[in-house]
């Protein structure tokens, strides 16, 4: 087990009843004294409490993001807690607008509710919070839809003053606002384009990765929305293919009274591949609970069946526990050179696998600042759980460390809202926006209220 690194820190396990500190959700980072924190009950006291700090603010949301999105250095710093600014606060026919803090479990219950949903494919959880999730560039997967920043009509903003703004898709800051970095403000609502709910049925195969390359291509041009899991050490790949159900599926799932609707038909060709990726999960974590989370998360594909459900239901699926996940962007069009390469790699240097590779592709997005900034995106993911004792493999860390870098060299883009090595990468070169966006920010916080070591730093 490797004990510390600064990009990869190993969580607290035994946080102590005398501990002052707030922490991140993953407990790998204290981000500020828990006297630093303010939790305003409406927009007018958030208002109220940017205005009047006298150091610098950052806001929070689920605060699932690494902590160096968040943490505060000095003891006149303010952190934001925005729980409280949640819910539905206004509908139409075509959209629904929700408090900034409003979490996306929320958004998505109250829009089935109304039997609506977003274009937008959901992320694997929905801990988040809208704003935070909007602000960090979510997605899903799917080359029709982009990210859940897309999906923003509008976005109200508090800036530096206290001052609020409403930008919508004509203002020409939009593009900014739309992911923003927690950099520009707080966000305090976001109006949401919405479509009548439909329902899909997900198909799941298993197969060689021979032609990985070539399918994976395939896949998305052919399905609305496509997802699959690639098993380097065993040559395989495990895919969701999702199209929208037939009649009879959507009788199925009425019968049976919204509920996700399993297939009685099972397949076990995964089983073999999973057991082997659970063995060297436990070694990796030596977590002594056969069922813990970590394993939960691949063991879903043992005995695997076609199901039929809403959107949310399909693909809204994820188990959220203490990870290190590394998310980089490669366009479209060059991501079967990148698997190439990593197949070259893998073969040559053998590295350690704890994790399949997760392969989402997502369409363009206007969002300034995001990795699919104008071009359909492929998103390579990587995984590394915590061990029982808050430490990561040192062998995983290793992959980490030269997958990432692999993937940079090839023009990829890393997800903000996740783990990555700033050094590697040179932002003004990879977004063509980068000085626009700095002008943005400098206009609606000029003095970098809104900003902390880390982001100043990325945006200097």
């Amino acid at each position: 087990m490797i004990a510390n690194d600064s990009h990869f820190p190993p969580r607290q396990t035994h946080l102590s009843a005398e501990d002052r500190h707030i922490y991140n959700w993953a407990k790998n980072a204290a981000l500020a004294d828990t006297q630093a924190v303010i939790k305003p009950e409406n927009e007018a006291q958030l208002q109220a409490a940017i205005a009047g700090a006298q150091g610098q603010v950052r806001v929070m949301g689920s605060r699932m993001s690494p902590g160096r999105m968040l943490s505060l250095q000095n003891s006149q710093d303010t952190l934001i807690d925005t729980s409280a600014l949640r819910g539905l606060l206004s509908s139409d026919e075509h959209s629904a607008t929700f408090a900034g803090g409003t979490s996306l479990h929320e958004v998505y219950q109250v829009l089935t509710a109304m039997n609506r949903m977003l274009a937008a494919s959901p992320g694997v959880i929905d801990s988040q919070t809208l704003a935070g999730a909007i602000s960090t560039g979510t997605h899903g997967q799917g080359l029709q839809q982009s990210s859940l920043a897309d999906e923003a009509l509008s976005i109200r903003l508090v800036d530096a003053e206290g001052d609020v703004h409403h930008f919508d898709r004509q203002h020409p800051w939009f593009g900014a606002v739309q992911l923003g970095l927690g950099a520009l403000g707080a966000i305090s609502a976001v109006t949401l384009r919405t479509r009548p709910a439909t329902l899909f049925t997900c198909y799941k195969n298993a197969g060689e990765a021979d032609n990985l390359e070539k399918e994976l291509l395939e896949w998305n041009q052919q399905w609305p929305l496509s997802k699959c899991w690639w098993f380097p050490d065993e040559n395989q790949v495990h895919v969701w293919n999702a199209h929208q159900a037939s009649d009879a599926e959507q009788a199925a799932w009425r019968n049976n009274r919204g509920d996700l609707v399993v297939e009685q038909q099972t397949s076990d060709e995964m089983n073999d591949t999973v057991d082997k990726t659970l063995v060297q999960m436990r070694s990796d974590t030596n977590i002594r609970d056969e069922n813990g989370k970590p394993f939960r998360t691949v063991t879903r594909f043992k005995d695997f069946s076609n199901v039929t459900g809403d959107i949310y239901q399909v693909f809204c699926r994820g188990i959220a526990t203490p990870q290190i996940n590394i998310e980089i962007g490669i366009p479209l069009a060059r991501a079967p050179q990148v698997i190439e390469a990593l197949k070259a790699w893998h073969a040559s240097d053998h590295p350690h696998m704890h994790y399949p590779v997760i392969l989402r592709c997502t369409g363009p997005s206007q969002a300034w600042l995001s990795p699919a900034w104008q071009e359909a995106t492929c998103f390579f993911g990587f995984v590394v759980y915590y061990a029982e004792d808050g430490s990561l493999s040192q062998e995983g860390v290793a992959f980490l460390r030269e997958v990432e870098k692999l993937l940079a060299q090839h023009g990829g883009k890393p997800h903000w809202g996740k783990y990555f090595d700033a050094s590697l990468y040179d932002w003004p070169a990879l977004y063509p926006q980068w000085q626009q966006f700095a002008s943005v920010r400098a206009a609606l916080d000029p003095q970098g209220k809104f900003l902390n070591q880390f982001s100043a730093e990325l945006l200097a």
